[in-house]
């Protein structure tokens, strides 16, 4: 079983790359053949990472770690793939956001563009390669092949604002993918090494020198990291870029920056954690202040925009705040937390900008809009105008749909937000659980992310209903819009997903604190890689049997 278990770990990789071939070779007149392609690889996708997640978790491989060695060479020589209950869960979350931005796409964005699905699966690998590389060097390319992708996915649609932005985020990336290959080189030239497993072997026995060289390395790579999770002063671009992009790739989008956040975690409690004394690059406190800038700006933006695309993209740079600040906060309750409210609110965003399409589709508010909204709060005692009407099934839809996505990101109660937040605060001020550790005090760093967090939520708040007062409530000129079942079903099954979360939110909790108990023990991640051995009797690509 484990022997067949490790060739699934190549799959999240192959099988974009193998349908994104097919789909080139198609031609553009084939469109439903192509979308039908697309839409078969992104399922057959979404149950290889539903496969991996439940291997992981029942522990098929020991302590949930798998080990794919490409062309059969042992690490660190060889290319390592890796899948833990981290990689497992990031895999399954890109599969179903995936999946959903490509059904939204088949009324219109699918034929937008010309080679729009060969670029989704493109953009898909280059995810899913991120996830699971075992090497610095690969995550830089797979790194490529998903800004690539997301560079021409970008222009779908060739609008002059869309042009604009991605110019501006092709710019910004690429300075990233700059500072990320050099300092690649500069970890590769202190510690002879780019293996992640091998490099935080040999990072605790690094001389003074190499040990510098490491620190300036790790801290030029952190740049390209940061950069793509959206850090303060890192991610101006970002709500100018979600506000410009076509919906189903704003919801890829959301997700590419979770992988920025996904390698910093990774990175920081494989090598960095247990460095912190003697190495400043990465320090916990450096990310917790960070991350809480983040917030900061994340809020204030959030309270100043007044279109949806921009709310989106601040509301994703809180989340990237909240992350960050989490990851360098660092325990291990505090981390499984994190986990939640990732998965929580990339769902929430992703529903939110699949959404925005369809709200735009209500007739744009008059030029009273400003007097109308005073109004719709004024006492009227005339009962025949104070009359129901009669709500039309698009408007209910849009109208709930929009509320839901509020309380989640705003972390009201009853859904998934709320769930997340609450865990958050409970491991910020309880770190070792309730009764463990009675002389724990809470720092001032925890109770200032906690302090944000609130003031993040209800910036949310305000902002999220002063837009829904003034497109439901308060234009007396609004019109049910028509929607198809292909645009509402993705919004719908994000969002139940949240309320799965909030229902079995016992298990997600239980499952998060796995992957985080897994992060906090690298040395399981370490001996299984550079203990996993080659294949008896398979040829490798070198020509010398193994």
């Amino acid at each position: 079983m484990s022997f067949w278990a490790d060739q699934l770990i190549l799959l999240p990789i192959l099988l974009p790359l193998l349908f994104a071939a097919a789909l080139v070779l198609l031609s553009g007149r084939q469109q439903q053949l192509k979308y039908a392609v697309n839409l078969i690889g992104t399922l057959a996708l979404l149950a290889t990472a539903i496969t991996l997640f439940w291997i992981t978790d029942k522990e098929i491989w020991p302590n949930g770690v798998g080990v794919y060695l490409a062309a059969n060479w042992i690490a660190p020589f060889g290319i390592a793939l890796v899948v833990d209950r981290l990689s497992a869960l990031m895999l399954t979350l890109a599969a179903v956001i995936a999946v959903a931005a490509l059904l939204f796409s088949y009324r219109r964005w699918s034929r937008a563009g010309v080679h729009f699905h060969s670029l989704f699966q493109f953009l898909l690998a280059g995810i899913n390669g991120s996830f699971i590389t075992g090497d610095l060097f690969n995550l830089f390319v797979f790194f490529e092949i998903m800004l690539a992708a997301s560079y021409g996915l970008l222009l779908l649609g060739l609008q002059a604002n869309r042009v604009r932005a991605s110019m501006q985020y092709v710019v910004v990336n690429l300075v990233a993918s700059s500072f990320f290959l050099i300092g690649v080189a500069l970890i590769y030239a202190a510690a002879g090494t780019l293996n992640m497993a091998d490099l935080a072997v040999r990072a605790a026995n690094l001389g003074d020198s190499e040990r510098l060289l490491l620190e300036v390395g790790a801290a030029v790579l952190a740049i390209a990291f940061l950069t793509k999770s959206a850090m303060w002063p890192l991610g101006f671009w970002l709500p100018t870029t979600y506000a410009a992009a076509a919906p189903p790739v704003a919801a890829m989008l959301v997700l590419m920056t979770k992988v920025g956040v996904y390698v910093l975690l990774r990175l920081w409690l494989l090598v960095f954690a247990e460095q912190e004394a003697s190495l400043g690059a990465i320090s916990g406190t450096a990310l917790v202040v960070g991350g809480l800038l983040t917030l900061v700006f994340g809020t204030i933006g959030l309270l100043g925009s007044q279109e949806l695309g921009r709310m989106a993209g601040f509301s994703a740079i809180i989340s990237s705040g909240t992350l960050l600040a989490a990851v360098g906060y660092g325990e291990q309750k505090v981390v499984g937390a994190a986990l939640f409210y990732l998965v929580s609110s990339t769902l929430a965003v992703a529903a939110f900008v699949l959404l925005i399409e369809l709200v735009e589709r209500i007739r744009k508010p008059s030029a009273a809009m400003l007097a109308l909204t005073m109004e719709a709060f004024a006492i009227d005692d005339d009962p025949e105008e104070s009359a129901g009407v009669v709500i039309p099934a698009a408007m209910a839809f849009l109208g709930l749909s929009f509320f839901a996505c509020a309380l989640i990101i705003a972390g009201l109660p009853p859904l998934s937000g709320f769930l997340a937040k609450f865990a958050l605060f409970h491991a910020l001020l309880n770190p070792t659980g309730l009764f463990v550790d009675n002389l724990y005090m809470a720092g001032p760093l925890a109770w200032t992310m906690l302090a944000l967090i609130i003031i993040s939520g209800l910036a949310a708040i305000i902002s999220l209903m002063r837009f829904g007062v003034r497109t439901f409530w308060a234009t007396p000129d609004a019109k049910a819009p028509r929607l198809q079942l292909s645009e509402a079903a993705p919004v719908l099954a994000l969002l139940l997903l949240c309320v799965v979360m909030s229902v079995a939110a016992g298990p997600t909790s239980r499952y998060m604190e796995r992957a985080s108990a897994t992060l906090h023990q690298p040395q399981l991640y370490i001996e299984r890689v550079l203990s996993s051995p080659a294949v008896p009797g398979v040829v490798s690509t070198a020509g010398v049997e193994q």
